[in-house]
């Protein structure tokens, strides 16, 4: 039997909420949607690339996601002093690169595993909670609990606008 990615049910964004609500609601519908982009596949599948010369896959967009999460969340806002996921010494981009061997069902599961944990480690949180980060340039900047949502927001939205095209590319699926 071959392994496929399992039926996912997409939350609803809220139409009316407060803020926190509305940020959080709009992040789960976007999580549900790359986890929905992945139903039903194969591993076979959840490899394929998007068009040459990119090797974007929804299996490493799941993989980088996870990673995202785990990074945003736990690790900057939180405070939690947590490993990298993948081996970034070669290679900055083994997230979304180093898939050959990568297990599927295993990426699927620290994906949820990491919304789950994100979702915890900032729960009692307010949105105005800050954070020193570092920048590229080796400067630091305070970053609020807010911008980490808008920006993951954004995150999930544009790669499931990728994901969306590559599974058009497997399947024909289109939408939603």
């Amino acid at each position: 039997m071959t392994w496929r990615a399992p039926d996912v049910d997409r939350r609803d964004e809220p139409f009316i909420a407060d803020e926190r609500a509305m940020l959080q609601g709009w992040l789960d519908n976007h999580r549900d949607t790359l986890r929905l982009k992945c139903a039903g596949l194969t591993a076979e599948q959840l490899r394929t690339r998007s068009v040459e010369p990119s090797g974007l896959t929804l299996l490493g967009l799941v993989r980088h996601m996870a990673d995202v999460e785990r990074w945003w969340f736990r690790h900057h806002a939180a405070g939690l002093d947590l490993p990298d996921m993948y081996d970034y010494s070669v290679d900055p981009d083994a997230d979304l690169n180093d898939i050959a061997d990568a297990d599927p069902a295993e990426a699927l599961a620290t994906l949820t595993a990491e919304i789950e944990a994100a979702d915890l480690a900032v729960a009692d949180l307010p949105l105005e909670h800050t954070f020193p980060h570092t920048r590229r340039d080796g400067g630091t900047r305070e970053i609020s609990l807010r911008w980490v949502y808008v920006h993951m927001i954004e995150e999930y939205a544009r790669h499931n606008g990728h994901a969306d095209l590559i599974r058009e590319r497997i399947d024909g699926a289109t939408g939603s």
